[in-house]
């Protein structure tokens, strides 16, 4: 299923304006401002065991997902390739396989971390930075990708301003992301499972990992709609905007710069 955004303006009106994700969700941080150090507080207690708890949380859209999401989205052997929230490299080591060696490639991260997770594994350069500021020069990249993140952030706005500043004219962006299931029975079933259980079975690996868990429901569940994201990455000036969705709950978003 692949969907566009364009009538995706009759609820977003200003693209000044500052666009987060989601409203605070003040039972996890006092205040608006604390947001990203709550979120990197919580991934850097988590990190160590967070390949363990994903995986209970990816409903099976494991290693054959992200690779084939990356193949879709154009990503190519020889692309200069940029990974924001590398995480513990998820994405990233699928993109090496695709790209055949890491020599191109460049992690970015909020939490220090998860770099340091990743680093057992990639050895590229990582740096550490809000992706509403990323410290790289224009048209850096040929590729972007960034998984599981894009509700992490404080203004799609910026974001996408800043990814399509540092992708060359031509490139790629993928954004992988969960949303809820449009049906009310599927969203009481992914409520139950990503909101109840596996917060409960997180528990067991400890550092946190099960606030961490509930943390990533409450943002999926109330981040803004998928035409919403469609429409910003249209504001940014970003073309070839689209929606790939999997399993009803996997959602792909794609966008290009433009060559001129």
């Amino acid at each position: 299923m692949s969907t566009s955004g364009r009538s995706a303006t009759a609820e977003v009106t200003d693209p000044r304006a500052p666009a987060p994700p989601h409203a605070p969700l003040l039972d996890y941080y006092a205040t608006p401002e604390e947001h990203s150090g709550f979120v990197r507080a919580t991934f850097n207690r988590t990190a160590k065991s967070y390949d363990r708890i994903n995986a209970v949380f990816a409903l099976g859209s494991g290693r054959w997902y992200r690779r084939r999401a990356l193949q879709r989205g154009g990503l190519r052997p020889g692309a200069r390739y940029l990974d924001m929230a590398i995480g513990t490299g998820m994405v990233a080591r699928e993109a090496a396989a695709i790209l055949g060696d890491t020599s191109g490639m460049t992690g970015l991260d909020l939490s220090e971390g998860m770099m340091a997770v990743a680093r057992q594994s990639l050895p590229i350069p990582m740096v550490q930075a809000r992706a509403e500021e990323l410290p790289f020069a224009d048209a850096s990249f040929d590729f972007i990708s960034m998984g599981y993140a894009l509700r992490h952030v404080n203004d799609l706005g910026r974001l996408f301003a800043q990814q399509r500043r540092v992708l060359r004219p031509g490139g790629r962006l993928l954004l992988l992301e969960i949303a809820p299931p449009a049906s009310r029975l599927g969203q009481k079933l992914a409520k139950a499972y990503l909101g109840g259980v596996v917060p409960l079975l997180s528990r067991l690996a400890g550092s946190g990992s099960d606030t961490l868990m509930r943390y990533c429901w409450d943002t999926i569940e109330g981040c803004v709609p998928p035409r919403d994201i469609l429409w910003h990455l249209q504001q940014a000036g970003l073309i070839n905007v689209h929606c790939s969705v999997e399993i009803g709950i996997m959602r792909a978003y794609s966008a290009q710069r433009p060559l001129s």
